[in-house]
């Protein structure tokens, strides 16, 4: 008989009486990789690192306040009756495309305001975004959540998994699929597709919608596997839809954009 042992706790320490959560932590840690690793970039393509900085400080905090509005939003029914919780995102709860929406539109806004290029900017900051939600995905298994449906503990060793992971999978007496592993190992082969992609012949704004490609196609069917999806209906997952709608959405402006020479005929990631 396996030996079941205590989660591991979403408490990273205590500062008095405050609890300081790896959720948080995670996220930051994504956060700072993410913008290291666009730093880099943009001091190539001529946009300084104050610059990624600025936006980041701004779009951060912002795509946190819109992925818990979204979150929030799909699950009224809960926090009309829960008030005090709607901004308890250290419990989770906080969707990556309602981020994912609040970090675009203030990045548009950026960089009208600095008279850059927003697609420049966008293509630099692709591989950055799939790496905070690669690292971000381990916020939800320290909180187990964002996990699939019930499996055997053979199952999981089946797939050549560390104990920790697999002790956090047991979850109330079940084993769980680990798709927050799965969302984050997609995440990170994203990534270095990505950056490989981007010193290919792709044009202006090509970087970033592949980007949305490849999350949504992967979220697609992650999400399928997942037991806490927002729904719209009783069978329509909200995540799947918007995904699918990511997809056609980045393929026809992929096709609209070359069609009508909107993208530069040289690829910004060889000028």
């Amino acid at each position: 008989m396996n030996q079941h042992t205590q989660p591991l706790s979403p408490i990273a320490f205590h500062l008095g009486p405050l609890e300081v959560h790896w959720y948080g932590i995670i996220i930051g840690i994504g956060a700072f990789l993410g913008f290291l690793l666009a730093s880099k970039e943009g001091k190539k393509r001529g946009i300084s690192s104050e610059t990624i900085s600025d936006l980041l400080l701004l779009a951060l905090p912002i795509a946190i306040i819109t992925a818990r509005i979204y979150y929030v939003l799909f699950e009224w029914s809960y926090y009309k009756d829960h008030p005090g919780e709607i901004i308890a995102i250290w419990h989770g709860g906080i969707a990556i495309h309602g981020g994912i929406i609040g970090s675009v539109l203030t990045a548009i806004w950026f960089c009208r305001k600095k008279n850059l290029s927003f697609w420049k900017m966008a293509d630099v900051l692709a591989p950055s975004l799939l790496l905070g939600q690669a690292i971000g995905r381990w916020g939800n298994f320290m909180n187990q959540e964002a996990h699939g449906g019930p499996v055997t503990r053979q199952f999981l060793e089946a797939l050549h998994l560390p104990d920790f992971i697999i002790n956090q999978m047991y979850i109330n007496g079940t084993y769980y699929h680990p798709t927050f592993l799965y969302e984050s190992l997609w995440n990170i082969i994203g990534v270095l597709v990505l950056i490989v992609l981007r010193k290919s012949l792709l044009k202006r704004g090509e970087v970033f919608l592949t980007y949305l490609l490849w999350y949504s196609i992967g979220r697609f069917f992650i999400e399928g596997l997942r037991t806490d999806s927002l729904m719209l209906t009783s069978h329509i997952r909200i995540a799947q839809l918007v995904s699918f709608l990511c997809v056609l959405g980045s393929l026809i402006l992929l096709w609209y954009r070359r069609k009508k020479g909107l993208a530069t005929s040289k690829a910004v990631f060889l000028s």
